[in-house]
């Protein structure tokens, strides 16, 4: 079986970023890790939110959002019952995600409008030949034209300090979304549902060229390393964290064989000729 091109996502980025080992294990060995209860929650409430901003305005309301946690819990098990392996008690997890449900409705009144899209699929190289991929939360387009770009955040809002994290996946989808259909989005919204609060930013076109020039300069990283196979362990305090730390060297472990570099959508996209990827 042919590996999968790779492209850059927020979350690839932000691996390698911390740890060029742990990017390699997650894009390129693509190796099993367990699943968190915070993953699953935010699935679980990401999968309400966007069932719920299909219907019509008039069933948005916060006790049928509450009514679809259950049967939206139960088709993620059915794609993929692992998601159940973390949860040690099912019904704090449906009381958990009804907080968060609250938290989104004390923000925003889903009654008043009509989103573009819901968990827009992206899939694009950039004019510097990045290839990149992701999923948008939710895209709102106003009867003016301009464009909001939300992601919902079911976890504690950062300090400014260590917001960079946020403010970087908000300007790839910015920049990845201007790219494919020419609008610079006007707002990013992130939504902090647990503490009812959003990081807003208003990204200008100058800035997200050098944020396009960032991306290709992290990407050329990226495909020097996967080319020589010499991906290098980064230590940190995060490294607590790490599920990989038994094949770690820097914990004394040994990591398998490498299986070499894929390539990446930007060469698919060359031979194609062809900017965009199905």
């Amino acid at each position: 079986m042919t590996p999968r091109p790779l492209a850059l996502s927020p979350s690839r980025a932000n691996d390698y970023q911390q740890c060029p080992l742990k990017y390699r294990f997650r894009a390129i060995d693509r190796l099993p890790e367990p699943k968190t209860e915070a993953q699953v929650k935010g699935n679980l409430v990401h999968a309400v939110l966007e069932e719920m901003h299909a219907w019509p305005r008039e069933q948005r309301t916060f006790p049928a959002a509450v009514k679809q946690i259950k049967p939206s819990w139960t088709k993620m098990l059915e794609q993929d019952a692992t998601q159940a392996e973390p949860i040690e008690d099912e019904h704090q997890l449906f009381v958990d995600a009804r907080t968060l449900l609250r938290g989104y409705f004390e923000m925003e009144n889903p009654l008043g409008f009509d989103s573009h899209e819901q968990e827009m699929y992206v899939d694009t190289v950039l004019p510097n030949g990045v290839p990149v991929r992701g999923f948008i939360d939710r895209v709102d387009i106003a009867p003016t034209g301009e464009v909001r770009v939300v992601d919902y955040k079911t976890g504690k809002k950062p300090s400014p300090r260590f917001s960079a994290e946020a403010q970087f996946q908000m300007r790839f989808y910015a920049l990845v979304y201007w790219r494919l259909f020419g609008t610079i989005p006007h707002q990013l919204r992130l939504m902090y549902l647990k503490v009812m609060d959003s990081m807003f930013l208003a990204p200008s076109r100058e800035e997200l060229e050098y944020f396009e020039r960032d991306l290709g300069d992290l990407w050329a990283k990226i495909e020097a390393d996967g080319t020589s196979g010499k991906f290098r362990p980064k230590k940190s305090k995060l490294c607590d964290w790490c599920s990989f730390q038994s094949l770690c060297p820097e914990f004394g472990g040994t990591p398998p064989s490498y299986p070499g570099w894929p390539g990446s959508t930007a060469d698919t996209a060359d031979t194609a000729d062809t900017a965009d990827e199905s």
